[in-house]
């Protein structure tokens, strides 16, 4: 006796889409949860209470003369790099009247 071919399932085109659906569906589900389900971003409860000593620059001043007189015992490379770096400079430029924030660690002096 042979054993009889079991006959082959074939889907339609909508019986395909049916079947992709019904697999994505609980996919979809799962990912909308996942991303709705974490907790919200909260702000930090801590409040930065830095305050800055401001200097202006005078006519003729450079920022190296600044460096100088801010901390004259400290690296004035250092030091400029603090106020580029503070003041959010694109260069080493400045101009007359030019409000500058001192970095904390020189601004006692």
């Amino acid at each position: 006796m042979r054993p009889t071919a079991r006959p082959r399932l074939r889907l339609t085109r909508r019986g395909r889409v049916v079947f992709g659906a019904l697999l994505a569906a609980p996919i979809a589900v799962a990912l909308t949860l996942s991303a709705f389900s974490g907790s919200p971003a909260q702000a930090g409860s801590t409040v930065s209470t830095a305050s800055f000593e401001y200097i202006s620059v005078a006519s003729g001043e450079s920022l190296w003369d600044l460096a100088a007189w801010i901390a004259p015992e400290a690296d004035p490379r250092d030091v400029v790099a603090g106020i580029v770096e503070l003041n959010q400079l694109a260069t080493t430029e400045v101009h007359p009247g030019q409000r500058l924030a001192i970095p904390a660690e020189y601004s006692a002096r």
